[in-house]
């Protein structure tokens, strides 16, 4: 047996412990949270930091705050027990998948019918399953999966090449051009990518799929966009072209809420593929795994369906 292991033997009934003072900055409500006697959290800090060999906490007012090596400890505490409650809740799962949570991720767009419809279906056969719902860049969203933060995400484009995620293309959403009412363009049946350059573009920022999509449709159309505005939302963008700001390429979702807004299809129509990832570490729990082949049968059984 190490000595690092003997340690972390020593520590581990405490860490939990640290890792609320940390939270907290105080020992009486750290005891709280962890359902023990103020003064039995107190010994046992004084315990961890007789083990460490250096003081974990200090008198901070009428609190305490963590010394450098208690902050080091605390973080790698957090770090451990984070791991533990996902094993804790995999094992809860396994018991009763019926009962389970799903914290999915997506692009604001897929939330107005894709999204509320694959949850529907599969509530309709697990009515106990409850859903965390995470909205954000498409960036953001891989992040946080490789993170563990979230489960599933629905993206688009869906990653390719990277060896920590998985990936199943499940439909294609149409882009079209979004101008406003009196523009140039309004009026034509088809537009062109290279009719663009020179216009005036709102878009959304960097980090969102759909602005990695424009940049590389603009480039190998041969120009370089001009972006006046840039925004985190796909209905900001809409509501600033219907302001005569400028134009913009969006999926086509159906009959535009904005009476301002006209949308002209492209020439030759450009879509973009909306998919599903997860992580490639066997880390799913039943529940997950559940309805991640829920989604996969019923919206990628269709060899990517155009959505809208």
């Amino acid at each position: 047996m190490t000595y690092e292991y003997e340690v972390t033997a020593k520590l581990a009934p405490a860490l939990a412990l640290l890792a609320a003072v940390g939270e907290t900055g105080h020992v009486t409500r750290a005891a709280e949270l962890l359902g023990i006697p103020q003064p039995t959290a107190s010994r046992r800090l004084a315990a961890l930091a007789e083990v460490v060999g250096a003081p974990l906490v200090l008198p901070d007012g009428r609190g305490v705050r963590l010394t450098r090596a208690g902050k080091v400890l605390a973080e790698s505490a957090s770090r451990a027990l984070a791991v533990v409650e996902g094993g804790v809740r995999e094992v809860r799962e396994e018991i009763d998948p019926g009962s389970g949570r799903v914290v999915l991720g997506f692009l604001h767009l897929l939330g107005r019918a894709l999204v509320p419809s694959l949850i529907r279906g599969f509530r309709e056969r697990n009515p106990g399953v409850r859903f965390t719902l995470v909205q954000g860049s498409r960036q953001d969203m891989l992040e946080r999966l490789r993170d563990g933060e979230l489960d599933l995400v629905l993206v688009a484009p869906p990653p390719d090449g990277d060896p920590a995620l998985a990936a199943a293309p499940l439909a294609e959403q149409e882009l079209r051009l979004s101008v406003p009412r009196g523009h140039r363009l309004a009026g034509r049946d088809r537009v062109r990518l290279a009719e663009l350059e020179g216009e005036d573009l709102v878009t959304l920022e960097h980090g969102y799929g759909l602005r990695q999509i424009i940049d590389d449709l603009c480039a190998e159309a041969g120009f370089e966009p001009r972006i006046a505005f840039e925004s985190q939302e796909s209905e900001t963008v809409r509501g600033l072209v219907a302001a005569g700001f400028g134009v913009a390429l969006l999926p086509h979702v159906g009959p535009v809420r904005s009476p301002g807004v006209v949308e002209v299809p492209l020439a030759p129509p450009i879509y973009r593929t909306i998919g599903l990832t997860w992580p490639t570490a066997d880390r799913l729990t039943p529940v997950v795994r559940s309805f991640r082949d829920h989604v996969l049968r019923t919206v990628g059984g269709d060899r990517h369906p155009r959505v809208t």
